[in-house]
C-alpha cells in the first residue's frame, strides 16, 4: 500500500506458533501466461474483463497480512472475509518477516505462507499474491530487510547488481513454495504483481523486467501485474510492456478507472488497491472513513465492469517492532502499533457498520454465501493489576547484550542488529560545560550522565542540544537510542537506526572511544527483577495477569509515557501516550489459563497500574 506523499518479531513466543504505455498490441495470451499441466489456466485477460479456467471472472477482494495475525486466526478471518462477499483475498509478503537475518529464509511456524494460501482455497477464496521483494504496507522498511543496509554501496529496488543478488536469492527460496499453489496447476493463487507502486519511486523499467523474468523464470505461470497510482504520471513510470497495469487510490474511483482504462485501452480494469480505511501516525488523529460513502465508491467501481481489492478488508497487527514510518525528508513520523485500517473486519475480527454497507453492496453484484455472519469474539473481563517487581535497564545491559566497541558510533545495521534499542557509551573528560548534540539520530536518544538523565533528543528536532556541565575528570556518559520503524515509503528508504553519524560537544568536538550494546530484547530471560520499583528511567517492570480462560483482550497503561510490552514473552508492540492508540490488542493465542506475565519496558515515567480491557480504544 503506498502512502500519500524477525526473529526478533516473534521474540521467545516462537515456539507458539523505457516507459510505453500498454496498448491493445499485447494480447490476452501474454497476460496470461502458459497454460497449466492440467490444461487450466487459471486467471486470464480477455479484452476487457477477466476469464478464470475460461469463464468470465470479476475479482472482488479483499486484502489481509498473515504476517499481521496469529496464524491461530487465520481461519476465523478468512471465513469472516468469505461471509463478507468477496471471492479473492490478497497479501504482500514480507521479506524481511521470513528473513531478518542473512540465514536461510524461514517458512515454518507463524511464517508458513503456503500453509496460509491453502487455508484460503480450502474455505473457497482465490488468493492474489504480492511477494515483495518491497511492499511499504506501513511495514518496518517496506518489507525489505535491514541487513541490506550494511553495504554502503548497494542501492535498492533498482537494477544494482548487489540488490539483485539478494532478491534472486529469496526468490530462489520463496516462489517454489507459490508455484504449486497456483490456480493453473489446481490451486488458489490467481494472480501475481511485480514490485510495488514502483512508478511513486523510480523509472528503472529494467528492474522491473528483471523481476518478471525472474518470477517465471523460477516457474510461476499465473497473470501478472503491476500496481501504481490511478493516474498517468505513475502509470507512466511504473508500467512494464506487456504486463497487466492496475490502479491504486481511494475517494471518487471514476477518475481512476478513467485514467486506467486511457493508458491500457482494451484492457481490465483492476483497483489492485482501494483504500477504504487509513493508518495512523503517533501523536495525529485517528484515521476512519464513512461506511455508506465507502459502499457507495465499491458499488461505482463494481458496476463499472471493474475488479477491485480492498485494502484493507482485515485490519491487523504491528507486533513488535514491524511497525514502519513515514518521512518528507525533514519530519519523520512512526505508524503505530494497530493496523486496524479502519477495515470492514477489524484488528480483533470485530465487524462494524463498515462491513454491514459494504456487504450490503456486494450483494447486488456477487451471491453471498448461505449461513449467519461469525459473531464478535469473546473478551475477557476488565481488571487492574499492579507490578510487582522491576529492574533498570541501564542496570541490566550485561544480562541483555555483549558490547562492540568502535571509535565512532556506528548504526545498528553496522553490528548486525535489525530492530529495537541501541546503547552507546564513552568517557568523557572534564571538568566542562557545554552542548552535547548528535548528529545522524535515528529516532530518539535519551541521555544519561553518570546514570542520570540529563536529556532527550529527537530526530524531529535537528540542532538539538543538551547543555552538559561535566564534574570530574572522567564522566561517563549513555546515549540510549529508541529506534522507532524504518521508513516504508518514499526516496528515504534507507533510513538506517541508531546513530548513523557523530556526537558532538560544543558542536565541533567528535567524541571518541565508544562502547556499543545492540538491544534486540527478543529474550528477555536473563533480567533479574526485584522487589519495589527503580522510579523514573527506562525500567523493565513485571505484572501478572490471572484469566479462567484463554480469549480476546486489550493492554492499556494509564498514566505510562512510552515504551514496549510482553505478554508471555510475545512482543505485543509499541505505547505512547501522545496517542492516538491507547490499548494494545492481545489476541486469544497468547493467553493461558491461569497466571499470566506481563512485562513493560517504560522509558521515562512508569504508571501504577495496568488494565485489562475488554475493547479497544485506538483514540
Amino acid at each position: 500500500m503506498g502512502s500519500l506523499s524477525r526473529r526478533g518479531f516473534l521474540g521467545n513466543a516462537a515456539a507458539a506458533a523505457g516507459v510505453a504505455a500498454v496498448s491493445t498490441l499485447f494480447t490476452s495470451a501474454v497476460f496470461a501466461g502458459p497454460a497449466g499441466a492440467e490444461g487450466r489456466r487459471g486467471l486470464s485477460v480477455d479484452g476487457e474483463r477477466f476469464l478464470l479456467d475460461g469463464e468470465p471472472f470479476q475479482v472482488i477482494s479483499g486484502a489481509v497480512h498473515y504476517f499481521r495475525i496469529h496464524p491461530d486466526q487465520w481461519r476465523d478471518r478468512l471465513l469472516r472475509l468469505r461471509a463478507l462477499g468477496l471471492n479473492t483475498v490478497e497479501t504482500y509478503v514480507a521479506w524481511n518477516f521470513h528473513q531478518p537475518s542473512k540465514s536461510r529464509p524461514g517458512f515454518d511456524g507463524w511464517r508458513d505462507l503456503p500453509r496460509f494460501v491453502r487455508l484460503a482455497g480450502e474455505l473457497g477464496l482465490r488468493v492474489i499474491v504480492r511477494p515483495s521483494p518491497y511492499i511499504c504496507a506501513e511495514w518496518e522498511f517496506g518489507g525489505l530487510p535491514s541487513w541490506l543496509l550494511a553495504d554502503r554501496e548497494l542501492e535498492l529496488r533498482c537494477l544494482d547488481p548487489a540488490y539483485l543478488k539478494a532478491v534472486d536469492a529469496w526468490y530462489d527460496e520463496l516462489i517454489p513454495r507459490l508455484t504449486p499453489l497456483e490456480a493453473g496447476r489446481g490451486g488458489p493463487i490467481i494472480a501475481v504483481q511485480i514490485e510495488n507502486e514502483y512508478g511513486s519511486y523510480g523509472n528503472d523499467t529494467a528492474y522491473l523486467a528483471h523481476l518478471r523474468d525472474s518470477l517465471r523464470a523460477r516457474g510461476l505461470r499465473s497473470l501478472l501485474f503491476a500496481a501504481d497510482g490511478a493516474s498517468e504520471h505513475y502509470m507512466r513510470f511504473g508500467s512494464l510492456p506487456g504486463t497487466l497495469e492496475a490502479g491504486t487510490g481511494d475517494g471518487d474511483p471514476k477518475p481512476g478507472i478513467d485514467a486506467i482504462r486511457k493508458f491500457q485501452p482494451g484492457k481490465p480494469v483492476l483497483m489492485a488497491e482501494f483504500w477504504d480505511g487509513w493508518f495512523d501516525h503517533w501523536g495525529e488523529k485517528h484515521n476512519t472513513r464513512d461506511p455508506k460513502e465507502m459502499a457507495g465508491y465499491v458499488d461505482t467501481l463494481l458496476s463499472a465492469g471493474a475488479s477491485v481489492n480492498l485494502y484493507m478488508a482485515c485490519g491487523g497487527t504491528n507486533f513488535g517492532f514491524t511497525s514502519g514510518a513515514n518521512t518528507s525528508g525533514t519530519t519523520y513520523q512512526p505508524t503505530i502499533t494497530s493496523y486496524d485500517y479502519d477495515s470492514p473486519v477489524g484488528e480483533a475480527g470485530d465487524l462494524g457498520a463498515k462491513f454491514e454497507a459494504i456487504r450490503a453492496v456486494l450483494g447486488k453484484h456477487t451471491e453471498l454465501p448461505p449461513g449467519p455472519v461469525p459473531g464478535k469474539s469473546p473478551r475477557l473481563a476488565a481488571q487492574t493489576v499492579q507490578p510487582d517487581a522491576a529492574v533498570s535497564l541501564l542496570g541490566s545491559l550485561p544480562a541483555l547484550s555483549k558490547p562492540v566497541r568502535k571509535a565512532r558510533p556506528v548504526p545498528m545495521e553496522s553490528v548486525g542488529q535489525s530492530t529495537g534499542l541501541i546503547h552507546y557509551r564513552t568517557t568523557v573528560q572534564g571538568p566542562h560545560h557545554g552542548p552535547l548534540s548528535i548528529h545522524g539520530l535515528a529516532d530518539r536518544a535519551l541521555v544519561f550522565l553518570a546514570g542520570e538523565q540529563v536529556g532527550v533528543l529527537d530526530r524531529n528536532t535537528p540542532g538539538g542540544k543538551i547543555d552538559l556541565t561535566l564534574p570530574g575528570e572522567r564522566n561517563r556518559l549513555d546515549i540510549l537510542v529508541d529506534a522507532m520503524g524504518r521508513v516504508n515509503y518514499g526516496p528515504y528508504l534507507a533510513d538506517r537506526k541508531g546513530i548513523d553519524g557523530w556526537v558532538a560537544l560544543n558542536t565541533q568536538q567528535k567524541l571518541f572511544g565508544w562502547e556499543i550494546r545492540p538491544l534486540p530484547l527478543d529474550d528477555l530471560s536473563k533480567l533479574r527483577f526485584g522487589a519495589g520499583s527503580p522510579g523514573a528511567g527506562p525500567a523493565f517492570h513485571r505484572a501478572s495477569v490471572t484469566v479462567p480462560a484463554p480469549e480476546d483482550g486489550f493492554v492499556a497503561l494509564p498514566g505510562w509515557e512510552k515504551g514496549i510490552v510482553w505478554l508471555n514473552g510475545f512482543n505485543l508492540g509499541r505505547y505512547w501516550k501522545i496517542g492516538p492508540q491507547k490499548t494494545l490488542y492481545a489476541p486469544k493465542p497468547l493467553w493461558r489459563a491461569g497466571r499470566n506475565e506481563l512485562v513493560v519496558l517504560e522509558l521515562h515515567q512508569p504508571g501504577s497500574t495496568i488494565e485489562i480491557r475488554p475493547e479497544a480504544d485506538l483514540g
